[in-house]
């Protein structure tokens, strides 16, 4: 048996015995905070990623009054197997998305919003002037910052570009997993092509701090993840997150492994070293993951002191 299927197979035999170590306990989302939030979606006609992705973050995040808003509808062209968004064919664009996704900004009073969406290859900008909309809508109507969590669109320039144009403060693209995993979970991706995609955004626009997430405890080596790394530091990324896979269902892609806490401080202090000036490494850590003090300790950090 090859090291990919006994890594598959010891996933297998870890999902099947749905004991999670302590450190993957959550508190539980109480029934009066999940139906305000859900008011306030349900009466804008907004979904969020927290809830169709299952994040395990979404009792932290609804209890602050803060949440992911996925554009673009719930439906995703792709169907990636780490993946709990519902894959098909997409419903059509909501025009009126980007000033629903703005007076939510202003209700939940957001300093900051993420922003990302479902892939829509059935587009031909894959939804680029949609998540321009949502962008600008935020900026004119509020006075938060933006965070956008993109697709590939495909690897085309042109819709990177009519992104970057309305100034978003920080632009997410996630690889994922470690490129050798590619072919068993994100088969219709590509590694060198989400890499192409963030070296892009930074040329065109090299004051956005361009960020990317990986997940681990899917069957990858350590010196796989540090390599990724290495990668996403030489194509000018700002800012890391790398968090624990967990598995949304048994017919999804199943956990490998269970890493330790400490496995996680590796990475970030090696992180740290390769001067990513943002990075957050830990079990529960998400793309937009306490999104705002990353930005936030960036600007600090580049302010210049002031003189004597």
């Amino acid at each position: 048996m090859d090291r990919d299927n006994e890594s598959l197979r010891m996933g297998q035999d870890v999902a099947s015995t749905h004991r999670k170590p302590p450190w993957l306990k959550r508190r539980a989302l109480t029934a009066q905070v999940w139906q305000q939030m859900k008011q306030m979606l349900d009466r804008l006609a907004l979904a969020t990623i927290c809830e169709e992705a299952e994040c395990p973050n979404i009792g932290e995040c609804f209890r602050q009054g803060t949440a992911t808003f996925l554009i673009l509808g719930r439906t995703c062209t792709r169907n990636c197997r780490f993946c709990a968004v519902e894959h098909g064919t997409p419903a059509p664009v909501d025009l009126d998305e980007p000033y629903h996704v703005m007076d939510a900004v202003r209700q939940l009073g957001l300093r900051h919003v993420v922003i990302t969406s479902v892939t829509r290859d059935d587009l031909p900008d894959g939804g680029a002037a949609q998540f321009a909309a949502s962008i600008d809508a935020v900026h004119r109507g509020t006075r938060a910052s933006v965070e956008v969590l993109i697709p590939d669109f495909g690897g085309q320039e042109a819709p990177l570009s009519t992104v970057l144009e309305v100034g978003p403060e920080v632009l997410g693209h996630n690889v994922e997993v470690v490129p050798r995993l590619y072919p068993k979970i994100r088969a219709r991706a590509d590694y060198e092509r989400s890499l192409r995609l963030l070296r892009q955004a930074k040329a065109l626009r090299p004051s956005v701090y361009c960020k990317s997430g990986l997940m681990v405890g899917v069957g990858e080596r350590e010196e796989e993840v540090i390599q990724v790394l290495r990668d996403l530091r030489e194509v000018g990324c700002d800012f890391l997150t790398l968090g624990q896979y967990l598995s949304p269902s048994p017919d999804h892609y199943p956990v490998v492994e269970y890493v330790e806490p400490r496995t996680f401080d590796r990475y970030a202090r090696a992180a740290e070293e390769m001067g990513f000036p943002g990075v957050s490494c830990g079990p529960f850590v998400r793309s937009s993951y306490r999104a705002a003090e990353m930005l936030e300790q960036a600007r600090c950090a580049s302010t210049p002191a002031p003189a004597d």
